[in-house]
């Protein structure tokens, strides 16, 4: 079956490497069709899911709604778009240039979920879940073992950084290391204060929801984590630490990255990146919660449409203030 994702670059980065004191590998789903990792499981749930559909409709601040709008197009399906009103101009003109129907309804993402859901009752749309359904993480679990097959039998990382917003990539990541045999690395899961659904479950011990995305990593903006991300936490077969970044770490992140090595992504991937940048990774250590000496990490890079250079003016601006 073609896949509508590419196999990406896995670039080893020796700046990166220089901060945190072991081999730094990125995984750069940056590179992907749609921008970002998302297409890896939303076209594996297209394929299986909307080939005798009417068409597609997601919900998504950015990235999930991006792919689906590709894979719709590259299937010869309309798809519609249901994007919260924080979600920005660029990314709104983005998804129309892929050929998409956008539909702007309530604030948060909750609120275009719950439109998208009443649109696949009313006109028998095929609904692509952002980041819940056991399809998606199928896809998603592609990357680990791309990882795998680059590094070889030999090396295996030392530990996984990533990115929480639903918790998507996360299960997809969990999915890998176990399809990979590689499940006693550990996860380090990564959010911004103020978009911190899975940190605040973990402290909580259940499944929380949200009062409000306060974050402006708006892509890591989902109230409440998805069920089985929450579980594989309180599970004793893999290690997840989830650690929480401010926003203006997670900028300085975006702008280092940049400067290293050239590439922008978005703040909801600067998340993953501050732990390297703002020396968590060595706090870990510190603590006892990370070997002292660690193998390669591995970052996955899970890219972002929703950034450009006046969208990164416009957060310093915010972020300052």
């Amino acid at each position: 079956m073609t896949h509508f994702h590419v196999n990406t670059p896995l670039l080893e980065s020796i700046s990166m490497s220089k901060h945190v004191g072991t081999t730094v590998f990125l995984k750069m789903e940056n590179s992907q069709p749609s921008g970002s990792f998302k297409i890896r499981g939303i076209g594996h749930l297209c394929q299986q899911r909307a080939t005798q559909s009417k068409g597609v409709v997601c919900s998504s601040g950015g990235n999930a709604g991006m792919a689906a709008a590709y894979v719709a197009r590259k299937m010869g399906l309309p798809a519609t778009i249901v994007v919260p009103s924080s979600t920005p101009q660029l990314v709104v003109q983005r998804l129309k240039d892929q050929g998409a129907t956008v539909k702007i309804v309530g604030k948060v993402w909750d609120d275009a979920n719950g439109e998208a859901l009443r649109l696949t009752e009313t006109e028998g749309l095929t609904y692509v879940p952002p980041f819940d359904d056991p399809l998606l993480w199928q896809g998603h679990a592609s990357i680990i073992t791309e990882v795998a097959a680059s590094l070889g039998p030999v090396v295996k990382p030392g530990a996984v950084l990533v990115s929480v917003g639903g918790g998507g990539l996360l299960c997809g990541v969990i999915q890998g290391l176990k399809d990979v045999g590689w499940t006693d690395v550990p996860i380090i899961a990564m959010e911004t204060v103020g978009a911190d659904c899975l940190n605040a479950a973990v402290k909580a011990g259940r499944v929380v929801t949200l009062d409000d995305i306060t974050s402006e990593a708006k892509c890591l903006g989902a109230k409440t984590v998805c069920k089985k991300a929450f579980e594989c936490t309180q599970s004793s077969e893999l290690t997840i630490i989830s650690e929480l970044v401010t926003d203006q770490q997670a900028l300085h992140a975006v702008e280092t990255f940049l400067d290293e090595e050239r590439v922008l992504v978005e703040l909801a991937c600067g998340a993953s990146l501050a732990a390297v940048y703002s020396g968590l990774i060595r706090r870990l250590q510190d603590e006892g919660r990370l070997p002292t000496v660690l193998g390669p990490l591995l970052v996955i890079v899970c890219g972002g449409s929703s950034i450009d250079m006046k969208q990164l003016a416009n957060l310093k601006h915010k972020l300052q203030t």
